[in-house]
């Protein structure tokens, strides 16, 4: 039995070994309606290698559809010249998904609906096309469902063009994800799609293929964090997730923000009464099982409720204990027990003293209590501990953290690089490793996750550092090692309650940090960023995309490995025999320094989510501020992640009044942006938020913040390029040669798209009006010209100012039916109706009869 378990074991590692790049994130994001026409995303199959089939030919892929409400073309299959074209077409504008096998021009062939309850955004299908040449017929499956059509006019031989997303004049692409494509018939063509940049696209043996234009790899959301969304509160706040919902939450006392990850929506519930709890800190715990969210603060000094829970479906609090401890703890590691129902927290910091405590609240009898701990391995007193769940052997392992022997402060601290477990059955507590650390201290964040490979991950920091960067690690359950992974997520650590933690959503194999930042000891930011699980390693990411010089070195490495393996495996049967197998400390990875980690982010290079239009702005800085407010260095890099709310609404009030009035004095901006403060409370702060401003402009070539004479002014030369700046200058001079670069900015979204606050106001009005008369004219001159996508592109952006715009809304649907999109039509102008009557609070007066 130990000869086949030691087979199995060689067997698994080889295994792994071959498949490892098919394991890492892989596939292929398409940019579709949300994006100009030209930047949307066009993957011609056998471009670069045309490939003739005879007989049969099939196509398989996995699919994913970021959106369910878009329409468009997913693939596009091209036989000769004068033979049909044939189009798998998505069409989720009603309440089924449709997916529409079409001979292109003539008919639909296969009709598969899906209901939406059943797949929702982002779920992955597998999508099976397959031509009999011979018997002159064609099947379709997506998911679990299966048709046929008989005597389809299609050759017996032909070499295809394959065209995924947008298509020679079909412009119609619904945001969605490919991967594991594969082409053929008796020869198979497979592309794993693990291309980390570029336009050309290898098979699995590394051979170049196709190509694609505008494309957004997906293995770069393997290393690159992504920032989702960031939310703020002017009161205390705390957030948490519930992973079977995959509902990220912020909550204060008077509202809830329920950001889903799935949909990427949100919303924000207002309750109808305040949570009782009195928010100190914002320490929350979920249990999942009865859909309640608990709010509880440690130490509380009055006789106040000191445990609230709010109903997740009613949004109803409940008061549920006035008890707490008798000194506060920040930065507690803590875990909610499903099957005991009880709340376990460890360690933490308060009264100038660090504590190495267990203590649990039970749900049951509502009460605090210590949680007893066989503690014989003495665990050292610590606060930024890190704490996870291993539901396989039902305990709790404890890492990290940063304290001492005594416990007390004012002897100073140390920094702990140590795994323990507790045994959640025993109650026993046994230190499984530690190992010594020759970098820079870092402590981790609260929480932890724990592999089935029998690792974990979580967030490390230097803590002591105020500009400083999260990096993400991965450790080993058994023996001291570990790997470094992903880049680096900024944190401004100055205040005591800032903290960030770590989760992870099962079903969209996604990891997602929580930056939880206070401005002071009550205002605060949270932000989202996500990763791709598995997560990949700097010099992973370097080895894409494969060529066939990389598979040889792949399988020279192979075989080594393999080799390796073999001997290892022999070695370690034969001290089992033995029964002299000890496990080992390994080191898996080389540990970074503060500055190492610093000037990598500095080189790091993000996923471009613009693709540039015009070659004036090649090599430029370029500041976006219609749609998503972006900031990009001349290296295509995205630095918008360094902009806090704060910071970003400070740089573009330097930017507005530094083009109308040449600066604003220091006074006028402390008004703006804290109004309700005094102003000679502000001065710090302000002078805190213009140092910040000033260093993240530092990666911002040509452009320069300036204070004369109590007036702050932002100098842009022409090596940057904002959209903001051009959009004035055009729409001051126009010309038909600047249409173009006009519309182009316009059509990227709504100015300042995700801002609301009153200061934008005047800048928004002023920049509307000057664009909306020019918008407007074009697009009747488009559909006098009968240039109806044009005109119905323009119209979309109209809405974006003016959502009751009655001219652009008749363009529209004009436009629409004369293009024959008649079901279009009629959906859009529902959907005006109703937008209508939702703020005009009445029926529109005179109906279009559709």
């Amino acid at each position: 039995m130990i000869i086949n378990n030691s087979k199995f074991i060689y067997f698994f590692f080889i295994f792994s070994f071959i498949h490892f790049q098919v394991v890492i994130g892989s596939g292929l994001r398409f940019y579709g309606r949300g994006y100009p026409i030209d930047e949307r995303t066009s993957y011609d199959v056998f471009r670069e290698n045309p490939v003739t089939f005879s007989g049969s030919l099939e196509m398989t892929f996995d699919l994913s559809l970021y959106s369910t409400t878009h329409i468009g073309n997913i693939v596009r299959i091209k036989t000769d010249n004068n033979s049909p074209i044939f189009n798998l077409f998505y069409n989720g504008h009603g309440e089924k998904q449709l997916f529409l096998l079409n001979e292109e021009g003539k008919s639909n062939l296969i009709n598969i609906s899906l209901d939406k309850s059943n797949y929702s955004p982002r779920q992955w299908l597998t999508v099976h096309l397959s031509f009999d040449l011979k018997n002159k017929t064609i099947e379709l499956t997506v998911g679990e469902q299966t048709f046929k059509v008989d005597n389809v006019i299609i050759p017996e031989k032909f070499a295809p063009t394959i065209v995924f997303g947008r298509s020679d004049h079909i412009i119609d692409v619904p945001s969605f994800v490919i991967k594991n494509l594969s082409v053929g018939n008796g020869k198979k063509y497979r592309f794993l799609l693990n291309e980390s940049h570029g336009n050309t696209v290898h098979d699995i043996n590394g051979r170049k293929i196709g190509y694609v234009a505008n494309p957004d790899w997906l293995i770069n959301d393997s290393y690159h964090w992504k920032s989702e969304v960031q939310f703020s509160s002017s009161t205390v706040a705390g957030t948490n997730f519930h992973q079977e919902r995959q509902e990220l939450y912020y909550l204060n006392r008077d509202s809830l923000i329920i950001f889903n990850l799935r949909t990427k929506n949100s919303h924000t519930v207002v309750f109808n009464s305040t949570c009782p709890v009195n928010l100190s800190v914002g320490t929350t715990f979920i249990d999942q099982k009865n859909h309640r969210l608990y709010c509880y603060e440690i130490f509380e000094g009055s006789q106040n409720p000191t445990i609230a829970s709010l109903d997740l479906d009613s949004f109803e609090w409940r008061i549920e204990s006035y008890e707490h401890l008798s000194f506060q703890l920040h930065h507690h590691a803590s875990f909610f027990d499903v099957l005991s129902r009880q709340h376990i927290i460890f360690g933490g910091f308060g009264n100038r003293r660090f504590s190495n405590q267990f203590y649990s609240y039970n749900l049951d009898n509502s009460e605090w209590g210590d949680y007893p701990v066989n503690n014989e391995e003495g665990i050292t007193p610590r606060y930024f501990a890190s704490m996870g769940y291993d539901e396989h052997s039902h305990s709790l392992y404890i890492f990290g953290g940063t304290g001492n022997v005594s416990g007390d402060q004012l002897l100073g601290r140390d920094y702990f690089y140590d795994l323990f477990q507790l045994d959640l059955h025993s109650n026993e507590l046994t230190k499984v490793w530690e190992m010594p650390w020759q970098q820079v201290n870092v402590v981790p964040v609260r929480g932890m996750i724990i592999d089935d490979d029998n690792s974990f991950y979580t967030l490390c920091y230097p803590e002591h550092y105020t500009e400083s960067f999260l990096k993400l690690y991965k450790f080993s359950l058994d023996e001291a090692g570990y790997t470094i992974l992903g880049d680096s997520i900024p944190i401004h650590s100055d205040k005591i309650k800032t903290n960030a933690n770590l989760y992870f959503d099962k079903e969209l194999k996604t990891l997602y940090a929580i930056v939880h930042q206070f401005e002071d000891d009550i205002k605060s930011e949270m932000h989202v960023y996500s990763l791709a699980f598995p997560p990949i390693t700097a010099s992973e990411l370097a080895e894409h995309p494969p060529t066939v010089k990389s598979n040889i070195k792949f399988l020279f490495y192979f075989i080594l490995g393999l080799v390796i393996i073999l001997l290892v495996g022999t070695v370690l049967y034969i001290i089992r025999r033995r029964g002299k197998f000890k496990t080992k400390n390994l080191d898996d990875g080389v540990p970074e320094s503060h500055h190492q980690m610093k000037t990598f982010n500095k080189r790091k290079s993000y996923p471009l989510t613009i693709q540039k239009k015009f070659k004036d702005r090649q090599g430029k800085c370029s500041i976006y501020l219609f749609g998503k407010f972006t900031v990009l260095t001349h290296e295509n890099r995205d630095i918008t992640y360094m902009f806090s709310k704060k910071l970003k609404d400070t740089f573009c009030l330097l930017l507005q009044y530094s083009q109308e009035s040449g600066g604003i004095t220091s006074r006028h901006l402390s008004r703006e942006l804290w109004p309700e403060k005094p102003l000679r409370e502000v001065k710090n702060t302000r002078n805190v938020t213009i140092n910040r401003l000033r260093k993240i402009l530092e990666e911002v070539d040509g452009l320069e913040l300036l204070y004369d004479n109590g007036i702050f002014t932002l100098n842009l030369n022409e090596s940057i390029y904002c959209d903001y700046i051009r959009c004035m200058q055009i729409s001051s001079n126009l010309s038909d040669s600047e249409n173009a670069e006009l519309f182009e900015i316009v059509t990227r979204g709504k100015f300042l798209e995700d801002e609301d606050s009153p200061f934008y106001d005047t800048m928004k009005h002023e920049t509307e009006k000057r664009i909306e008369p020019i918008i407007l004219r074009s697009m009747k001159e488009n559909e006098a010209k009968g240039e109806y996508r044009m005109a119905i592109e323009l119209a979309e952006t109209i809405f974006h100012i003016d959502p009751m715009n009655e001219v652009a809304i008749t363009c529209l649907i004009n436009s629409m039916q004369k293009l024959g999109m008649n079901k279009e039509a009629k959906i859009r102008y529902l959907s005006y109706l109703i937008e209508y009557k939702k703020i005009m609070g009445k029926e529109h007066p005179m109906p279009m009869n559709l």
